[in-house]
């Protein structure tokens, strides 16, 4: 019979752990208690000393001698280390981290910015001050031009619009793609010149 939470139960001799029945391994990268296979394991205690390279048997006893869980948490060490926590507290306090790196992080958008080989001079500095404003926020930024019917014969001589608008960003952006043709389009990347 199981009993529900963090408690073990026992079916035909064998004990499961009710981590396992009711939520599977999703969600979780961390084996536990009967799902770790390695022979040896080095342990670290729940007050974070060192109790050596032991047994698997022997982890698991200790960690149930502490009423609490055996987590492999470098699976990759030789042996793999494994420490005796409670393994509630111990997701809560992962999900607590990864969400803390998660707000420090900062996400790189791509902006689009469209010219057309006839563009007037005046245009083109418009759309280069847009530019300049999304890389100074730190976006990347890609600059396509659109051929549209005869204009495609002249695709060549077109190059030198994109190159021009790049060397009007040079003091802040960098090419990070060199011009590429797409079918009907030609594109750059710029992004954030480092300093």
């Amino acid at each position: 019979m199981c009993v529900a939470g963090k408690f073990s139960c026992h079916r035909e001799g064998t004990k499961i752990n009710n981590y396992n029945n009711t939520r599977g391994n999703k969600g979780s990268e961390f084996a536990i208690n009967e799902q770790i296979r390695d022979k040896e394991v080095r342990v670290i205690g729940d007050h974070g000393e060192m109790l050596g390279v032991m047994n698997i048997l022997d982890a698991r006893k200790a960690a149930e001698d502490a009423e609490l869980d055996l987590v492999k948490v470098s699976p990759n060490a030789q042996p793999p280390v494994c420490k005796i926590i409670d393994y509630g507290k111990f997701r809560y306090e992962q999900a607590r981290k990864d969400k803390e790196a998660k707000k420090k992080q900062k996400n790189v958008e791509i902006k689009e910015i469209r010219l057309s080989p006839n563009i007037d001079t005046a245009d083109l500095e418009t759309k280069a001050a847009a530019a300049r404003k999304f890389i100074t926020r730190g976006d990347r930024v890609k600059v396509t031009l659109r051929f549209r019917g005869r204009e495609m014969a002249h695709m060549g001589a077109s190059v030198h619009i994109l190159t021009d608008f790049a060397n009007s960003l040079v003091d802040c952006a960098i090419v990070d793609r060199a011009p590429k043709v797409e079918g009907r389009t030609m594109t750059i990347f710029l992004a954030q010149k480092k300093n």
